[in-house]
């Protein structure tokens, strides 16, 4: 299975649109769910251990899913 890093780079590197329309559910204590959507339109870059956003650096251990639309691209194994 690729990682998150290889998934989010070949969407980033492969398609015109980049990482728009792509969005990174995550897991995130304290609002409803305990889990919150980043936009591929958030994503200022993909580093070796982490997701970089405008605000934020998410690790991604707390990636739960990468979807596009209803497609599911990668989702944490259980």
């Amino acid at each position: 299975m690729p990682t998150i890093r290889e998934v989010l780079n070949k969407i980033r590197w492969t398609f015109p649109e980049g990482l728009n329309g792509v969005e990174v559910v995550i897991v995130h204590r304290g609002v409803p769910g305990d889990t919150k959507v980043i936009r591929g339109e958030e994503i200022k870059d993909v580093a070796p251990r982490a997701i970089i956003c405008e605000d934020a650096v998410i690790p991604y251990h707390r990636v739960l899913c990468i979807r596009k639309g209803e497609e599911i691209l990668w989702r944490r194994p259980h």
